[in-house]
């Protein structure tokens, strides 16, 4: 009994280190844009994805033929959510870094945008994932987009502040 509970535990551990050398990457690339820091300085990120790992560890042998990125992502997504909530009030005041491409977003629309784009995880599934309607995140998802491909520029000239000189 002891013997094949030895070896039930190294063929999972050869499963989960076979499924991390092929995924961490892209889920360390996924976490650094959630968190919106520099890819060469991510300690925001690499906790992430270390906790969305343990978590996929923790519950590996109850995964039952669900793909284990797919839960690694969903906890990844939701873990992020969970913090920035609780770290800033709610998913709109993150303080992302300046060399990050998507640092111009709140961070609802860095989660939207990473699961949508990045991901390629579809309207229905992102807004069941968030609890959000379909409609917001197709919104959410739009806005993000707009805001990337036409940032803000800076503060408008004050309209009749000038005076023209007469004539």
């Amino acid at each position: 009994m002891r013997q094949r509970h030895a070896s039930q535990d190294a063929r999972r551990a050869r499963e989960f280190e076979a499924f991390v050398a092929g995924a961490a990457g892209r889920l360390l690339h996924a976490a650094t844009l959630l968190t919106a820091e520099a890819p060469d300085d991510n300690p925001r990120a690499r906790r992430l994805l270390t906790l969305a790992l343990a978590h996929t560890y923790a519950c590996w042998d109850g995964l039952h033929g669900e793909d284990p990125y797919d839960r690694t992502r969903q906890y990844l997504a939701t873990r992020f959510a969970r913090g920035a909530w609780h770290q800033y009030g709610g998913l709109a005041g993150a303080r992302p870094h300046p060399a990050s491409p998507l640092a111009g977003l709140a961070p609802q629309e860095r989660l939207v945008l990473v699961l949508r784009l990045y991901e390629g995880v579809a309207e229905e599934q992102a807004a069941a994932l968030l609890g959000l309607p379909t409609e917001r995140v197709h919104t959410i998802c739009d806005r993000a987009t707009a805001t990337l491909l036409h940032p803000p520029r800076g503060p408008a000239p004050a309209v009749g502040g000038a005076k023209m000189a007469p004539s």
